[in-house]
């Protein structure tokens, strides 16, 4: 029939059935399949849609293979500010024709797969958006951990214009929920009263949680949380997001929920007097916001971060042994001298510990460090307390068969020292207006190369001469900053602060790449995964109370595993039982800051075998698998226990605090057992002459009796500020 039609009339339809064959597949061909970043459990799903846009497609449990998606193009996936958002932007940038407007469309995505495409190893996935006017790049990285279900996340920031550009806000990740209710968990303090959790709501409009102080990010707000959908997560039930943003400075994290109940997570560096100028062809990366999701509840997420930052790089030598110290300060405070100190390793070594550690005071001669109000920045040792130097405790530990270990607070500085007259310019303060001091002290210029040599060469001469562990403390905020350094660029320093500290720490590792070293800012306002990982451990408080440490490390440990989380026996509150400051101590990583001298014979003995106890199960305790039972944001009695990976031995931990008269008692069920193996349960850590208090010592129950029925941990008559830690062994 086609003959039929003159040739003109022929070549048209020819045309036109072409084209109508032609339109849907390119409909179909113009966008790439789905790009699925995956860990064993859970699936993060982005897709290109509508005017090659990124768009978050799905984030929640595993998703099936070769499950076909239908793309909602509804949540871009990392959002632009300047043209058709109306929420909270990802990314502000100014050109540097002073355009504020940024659209971001798909280019490309790269996936760089484990050596011989191991499964269970990290996948990286990195995803190119461009501007289609301007020349500027944004690069999405997303590292999935497939055994601990995890994904870490980060953005890089290019462009190529002839004059640099201004970043205004640059968040590190962007991710959207939709979901009937949202419930934040969210961790807060002060100086002493770290970690305390508060839930709430969220509810339309947004919430903000940041901090401006520069160093000690974390003092009133931490940069980690819980995000619960539809309805409030407990410790196993409820769908939950854990974040941690990685980042020991300034931090934003934001949560907005829009007209139609959606809600925009965004974090990453606070902007805050922050613009940066950018520029051309070199890159700004942001620091990694790392998030686990749960399907049941948040014990499950604390346990893939805990697994996550133990075995991918969290925080350094994660699977490897911790030594167990004593620490002079509260034996001496800045009242020793070297004789004082032989004296105190060998109480060090009588009680069983690995390393001693010198605390604050050892420092200055044109200033003697007596008090904190002068000598620091001047690391020589003071001449009429250590005569020998530094040289000689190394040997005096060595031959007590311990190791020595120092305090160091190199990023600051008295106005009160030698290194203050020599380089003032070396110190962030204002022209023009007072000095502003905080306990004394003042913040050197870690974004000036020369000053971070300086601290590169303070730790470096330590370690050189064989102390084997570093306290590296941080007891000052960024106020009144301005840096000689940067001159003009006063707006970078927040970010290049950091970025010094980053380099120093680099160049440390490099040199001494597994030295222990403490994360200290006068508690836990460092507790973060930027700086941890090239820490072994971090101090979570300068109140050493047990009582209050039961609320802090609890706090902690909802993010960080056990093995990170520094707990001393102290004298802090002597009111408290020996053996109860010790059981708690014993919950995170062991250690002593107590005058081992003064103890009674009976005390000694305790202490002694809770040593030896706790380096004996330190495997489970470090690397086992943390269940928290009742917390003690329900009840005066809490609980919780850790599991080795092979289910074969655990640690129970009871602590019973401020108990009512008469108050009901009832079994605590455990978790993570295997429910068909039979397991011995030991009352350990008790004091000489002391006799096992819970009804279950020595009593044989399987796995499956213990997590359905329970047993006590708490006795019905227990006294105010009690505990018991027992040990299940599977037979």
């Amino acid at each position: 029939m086609l003959a039929l039609f003159p040739a003109q009339m022929l070549n048209c339809l020819r045309r036109c059935w072409l084209l109508l064959l032609f339109i849907p597949f390119a409909a179909v061909a113009q966008y790439p399949p789905p790009i699925a970043i995956e860990t064993e459990h859970v699936s993060l799903v982005l897709g290109v849609g509508d005017k090659f846009k990124l768009y978050q497609t799905y984030l929640g449990p595993k998703l099936a293979a070769g499950e076909k998606l239908v793309l909602y193009s509804r949540h871009e996936a990392y959002v632009p500010a300047g043209t058709d958002n109306l929420f909270e932007p990802a990314l502000r940038v100014i050109h540097a024709d002073g355009n504020a407007s940024l659209a971001l469309e798909y280019a490309d995505v790269k996936i760089e797969k484990p050596l011989g495409n191991v499964i269970g190893d990290a996948t990286t996935t990195t995803i190119r958006l461009r501007d289609p006017h301007y020349p500027v790049e944004v690069l999405l990285h997303f590292t999935a951990y497939f055994r601990e279900d995890v994904i870490k996340t980060w953005t890089e920031i290019i462009h190529h214009e002839k004059k640099p550009v201004v970043l205004t806000s640059y968040a590190s990740a962007m991710l959207h929920f939709d979901a009937r209710q949202y419930w934040l968990s969210q961790f807060h303090g002060d100086w002493g009263e770290e970690a305390k959790q508060q839930d709430s709501q969220l509810t339309s409009g947004i919430k903000v949680i940041d901090t401006k102080l520069g160093t000690r990010a974390g003092w009133y707000q931490t940069p980690s949380f819980f995000l619960a959908l539809n309805k409030p997560a407990d410790e196993t039930s409820g769908e939950v997001l854990a974040g941690s943003l990685a980042w020991t400075g300034n931090f934003r994290l934001a949560f907005e929920v829009d007209n139609q109940e959606s809600l925009r997570l965004s974090a990453g560096i606070n902007p805050y007097a922050s613009e940066y100028t950018l520029p051309a062809n070199q890159p700004f990366v942001t620091p990694e916001f790392i998030f686990t999701y749960s399907a049941t509840g948040k014990g499950q997420a604390s346990r893939n971060l805990h697994r996550w930052a133990r075995r991918q790089g969290g925080t350094l030598d994660g699977t490897q042994p911790r030594p167990v110290l004593l620490n002079n300060w509260e034996a001496t405070f800045f009242n020793f001298d070297e004789a004082r100190l032989d004296g105190l390793m060998g109480d060090a070594a009588r009680l069983g510990v690995d390393l001693f550690l010198l605390d604050d005071g050892w420092f200055g001669n044109k200033y003697p460090r007596n008090g904190d109000a002068q000598g620091l920045g001047d690391w020589q040792e003071t001449k009429t307390k250590l005569p020998n130097g530094v040289g000689h405790l190394v040997q005096t530990a060595t031959k007590e068969g311990i190791k020595f270990g120092i305090w160091l607070e190199p990023e600051m500085v008295n106005p009160k020292s030698e290194l203050a007259e020599a380089h003032p310019d070396w110190i962030l303060r204002q022209p023009n207006r007072p000095e502003d001091l905080y306990r004394n002290q003042l913040v050197l210029d870690l974004s000036n190369p020369k000053v971070q040599d300086f601290v590169f060469k303070t730790v470096d001469e330590q370690l050189s001469q064989g102390v084997a562990y570093v306290k590296w403390d941080c007891n000052r905020m960024i106020s009144s900053g301005y840096s000689q350094y940067l001159g003009k660029d006063q707006s970078h320093l927040y970010v290049d602060y950091v970025r010094g500290l980053y380099n120093v720490l680099e160049r440390v590792r490099q040199k001494h790449p597994h030295v222990p070293m403490m994360l200290c800012a006068g508690g836990g306002a460092r507790a973060e995964y930027g700086g941890l990982k090239y820490f072994t451990e971090f101090w979570p408080s300068d109140n050493t109370d047990a009582f209050e440490r039961v609320f802090i490390q609890w706090g902690f440990s909802n993010f960080f595993p056990a093995n990170t989380i520094a707990c001393h026996v102290t004298n802090w509150n002597r009111q408290q039982t020996l053996k109860f400051r010790t059981d708690v101590a014993m919950m995170g990583k062991l250690g002593y800051d107590i005058e081992v001298d003064k103890m009674t014979a009976d005390e000694l003995k305790f202490s002694q075998q809770a040593v030896e106890d706790y380096k004996r199960l330190s495997p489970v305790i470090w690397q086992g698998d943390l269940f928290r039972l009742r917390s003690p944001y329900e009840g005066n009695q809490v609980a919780l226990m850790y599991v080795a990976e092979n289910q074969a031995q655990a640690v129970v931990y009871g602590y019973s605090l401020h108990t009512r008269f008469l108050e009901t008692v009832l079994p605590t069920r455990l978790q993570g057992l295997d429910p068909a193996r039979r397991y011995r349960l030991t009352e350990i850590n008790l004091l000489p002459g002391q006799k096992a208090a819970l009804p279950a010592h020595g009593q044989t129950y399987s796995g499956d009796y213990l997590m359905k029925v329970g047993v006590l941990l708490h006795n019905s008559d227990a006294q105010p500020l009690t505990s018991h830690i027992m040990e299940a062994t599977a037979e």
